[in-house]
């Protein structure tokens, strides 16, 4: 395939800006415990700078994609999932980048392998290696996903023989097939939605959070967003039993997935068919689905019980921080309310988001898959909890679906500052190596602007291209 000039530039950009992520992760990733190396050796700076310098690299020629995208002669789908797998590829022989949830996905699978209940107790249950790995915090902590992540986890898990490189690059390849599914899901949904499929997939496949966070992270959200995406599809291709089959299982990788049921409601409704039958339907084989799915992985009905799963005390959602400044008021003030500040905060922002759902679904019920991406964007903002890659649950569908094209640039500029979010580690950031980030992103800046001065130079080939 004949690529344009500025085209084969953004991909040649953006490969550099991965491959730097991939060489300084090296050194500055979420290494396994052996390898990790004290945050002040010379090799963890230079990997912290490499790693800032190659986000910056990955971000900007992100961005001058999104200009060709909106050109004139916008490249075609094709031609972006190509650009998609060439950005992605140094990614898959890096080591795990920007959390260590990986780990805990590793040891979680061994559980139920070895018929732990994973929902009762947290990987130090399991012990030895894999249980090593994960961050300290959840090493107590219950599974909150569903059975049929679980599922995938324990087959991997087997297949690897509880091996830590072969079980990374497993989970790895696992992300890659739910991002894989997304990718296919974009143009299909922006059809339907009367969008641009080209721009559906730049902004919801080929941004950064995806590369770094689903396919350098391998977060099980790449595994829910693929089958909510393919299930919507079928939805939209009025096949509401398979497609609530697909969203179902979606729900039971993550259940905020569940959401999308009620888009293959409306969109049964939509096509004509009664509310009481189309909501019967949908239930009786969401039901069947689950009870199917439950069984086979053999982890029981556990999950339901773990949705609690606790919180990070340094979470910086917007009720966690609400609710740490609340409390820190309180008791400078010496009340004994101080420890209900948090909790209080979670149960306003549940409500928050109640009503804002309702909302959304009444006004916006002949785009149910924009009312879907924008309820997803609402249940990240005001739950308990909030990561960089929660973003990717709105703005997936967002991309595909929304009404107006200048709800993207908006979108766009959420996903690139996110991406600027957390360090290569996970752990959280100090002054130290914040500076030394931004080091790394100064100096990408340095070089992309010297670069565009050599290219606008006087009797420069190739110019005007």
């Amino acid at each position: 395939m004949a690529f344009p000039v500025g085209l084969r530039r953004c991909q040649v950009l953006g490969l550099a800006g991965t491959s730097c992520l991939a060489l300084g992760g090296r050194t500055a990733g979420a290494l396994p415990a052996r390898e990790l190396l004290a945050p002040s050796s010379a090799h963890a700076v230079l990997g912290l700078v490499g790693v800032y310098f190659g986000l910056v690299l990955l971000t900007t020629a992100w961005v001058l994609l999104g200009r060709w995208v909106r050109g004139a002669e916008p490249p075609t789908p094709r031609a972006l999932v190509l650009v998609l797998a060439l950005w992605a590829a140094p990614l898959l022989i890096a080591p795990p980048l920007f959390s260590r949830d990986v780990y805990s996905y590793l040891a979680q699978g061994a559980m139920v392998d070895a018929h732990i209940d994973v929902y009762a107790h947290g990987p130090a249950r399991l012990g030895g290696p894999l249980a090593d790995e994960v961050a300290p915090l959840w090493r107590h902590t219950g599974a909150p996903y569903g059975p049929v992540f679980l599922a995938v986890a324990a087959a991997l898990s087997g297949l690897t023989h509880g091996e830590l490189p072969a079980g990374l690059l497993g989970m790895r390849l696992v992300a890659l097939c739910g991002v894989a599914l997304m990718a296919a899901a974009l143009p299909r949904l922006a059809r339907h939605s009367g969008a641009d499929p080209a721009a559906a997939l730049w902004l919801g496949a080929l941004n950064p959070l995806v590369l770094l966070h689903l396919v350098a992270g391998a977060h099980n959200d790449a595994v829910m967003l693929g089958l909510l995406g393919v299930g919507l599809v079928a939805a939209l291709g009025r096949h509401p039993v398979p497609a609530t089959v697909l969203v179902t299982l979606a729900a039971l990788v993550k259940v905020p997935a569940a959401l999308g049921l009620a888009a293959v409601v409306v969109l049964q409704l939509r096509a004509g068919r009664r509310p009481l039958p189309a909501v019967l339907t949908t239930g009786a084989v969401c039901a069947a689905t689950t009870v199917a799915a439950t069984a086979v992985a053999g982890t029981g009905y556990g999950w339901t019980a773990a949705l609690d799963t606790p919180v990070s005390p340094q979470n910086w959602a917007l009720t966690s921080l609400l609710g740490r400044a609340t409390g820190a008021l309180l008791e400078h003030a010496g009340s004994d309310l101080a420890p209900l500040a948090v909790p209080a905060w979670h149960a306003l922002g549940l409500a928050v988001v109640g009503v804002a759902l309702v909302a959304i679904w009444w006004r916006l019920r002949p785009r149910p898959v924009y009312a879907l991406g924008l309820s997803l964007a609402v249940v990240a903002a005001f739950g308990p909890a909030i990561r960089p890659w929660y973003a990717l649950w709105g703005l997936f569908l967002i991309a595909a679906s929304a009404p107006s094209t200048a709800v993207r640039p908006r979108t766009a500029a959420v996903a690139a500052v996110l991406a600027l979010a957390v360090l290569p580690d996970g752990d959280p950031a100090d002054a130290g190596r914040l500076l030394l980030a931004v080091c790394g992103g100064a100096l990408a800046v340095v070089v992309l602007w010297q670069a565009r001065l050599a290219a606008h130079a006087p009797g420069t080939p190739g110019r005007t291209a």
